[in-house]
């Protein structure tokens, strides 16, 4: 009876957290009537100015499931309104006449969804692989000058490499990812080392070591790197219910606050996408109160603590931008769908 009962409990919990959802927009304590976008804006930012939940921008914009997973393209110099004449407010493009100027660089540039130099190392550095994701990769073999340990301007050789990158990175295994709950193995996360540059073909292939974060060493592995697209996508909730837990803060850090990225346990198999935002909460502690000679516990309710932004997905795994906190993050925390 009492797991019925608790299944139950769960189940009419994760309907009112998604039916949040449906709830009428909440205005930002002195959201502007117009907002006149600059360089340096960011899409969650102006959200931030208009709406108390910032993720729910595209019912604020009216836009459809489609637009929504596609970028949102707002320009500097472009004036939004807030429109508060029907039964939900609405936000519009306003067209402002100006004189006509010279610009010597091109303005077509939208902003980004969130601050573009916090996310940009991150884009290419963490990188989650099965067991034998790196075991394929060519492997360091020697270090120029039989030197045991190599950096940036130094040249390495590997196992031949037949394929042709303009810019390769240099890795070495992690530890695995454990799922706090199963103990399961979702993936491997490689340690980035550095970038290189082919330089000769053959047995051994040759590279110039470009940057250097760690020292090189005989067995490193290298990868072609991807592309650093920086992910411009409308900030919005899941669909369904996501329970997920951080796995780590990223960089070996214990604690994690705004603009700090942690690694969760879920990813594109379990429904997360770039652009998804995700509640932090706060647990809440058991409480012990003793009245008239008895004692009872209580627990009280987890609270909100912030949010994040999804901008990287794996299988199994996915990292995320802590965009606000009011206490700091650590391992174990639980992260939901808002």
């Amino acid at each position: 009876m009492r797991r019925i009962i608790s299944a139950l409990l769960i189940s009419i919990s994760s309907t009112l957290v998604l039916a949040q959802g449906t709830q009428p927009l909440q205005l930002a304590d002195g959201a502007p009537d117009r907002h006149v976008v600059t360089p340096g804006d960011t899409l969650w930012g102006i959200a931030a100015k208009f709406l108390n939940d910032p993720y729910r921008w595209g019912e604020l914009w009216k836009l459809n499931a489609d637009e929504i997973k596609n970028p949102q393209l707002i320009y500097p110099g472009q004036v939004i309104a807030l429109d508060k004449s029907g039964n939900q407010p609405r936000l519009k493009l306003v067209t402002v006449h100006q004189e006509r100027r010279e610009y010597v660089e091109a303005t077509k540039k939208g902003i980004p969804t969130i601050p573009a130099q916090e996310i940009e190392p991150f884009l290419s550095e963490p990188r989650v692989l099965d067991a034998a994701g790196l075991d394929a990769a060519p492997r360091v073999v020697a270090v120029q000058g039989d030197r045991v340990i190599a950096g940036a301007g130094d040249t390495i050789y590997t196992t031949e490499v037949t394929a042709a990158h303009k810019v390769w990175q240099l890795f070495r295994p992690g530890k695995p990812l454990l799922d706090p709950d199963t103990k399961e193995v979702l993936g491997h996360e490689a340690i980035y080392l550095g970038t290189a540059r082919q330089t000769r073909g053959g047995v051994p292939s040759s590279f110039l070591v470009s940057t250097s974060k760690l020292e090189i060493v005989r067995d490193d592995r290298l990868l072609p790197a991807p592309r650093q697209d920086v992910p411009s996508y409308v900030p919005r909730a899941p669909t369904k219910m996501i329970r997920a837990k951080v796995l780590a803060i990223y960089s070996g850090v214990n604690f994690g606050g705004p603009q700090s990225v942690i690694t969760l346990n879920r990813g594109k198999a379990d429904g997360l996408e770039p652009g998804h935002v995700l509640a932090a909460d706060l647990a809440g502690p058991e409480v012990t109160n003793r009245y008239q000679g008895e004692k009872t516990v209580y627990q009280i309710p987890d609270v909100r603590n912030g949010l994040l932004y999804v901008f990287r997905v794996f299988d199994r795994v996915s990292y995320a931008l802590v965009m606000n906190a009011t206490h700091p993050m650590v391992v174990g925390d639980t992260i939901r769908t808002p």
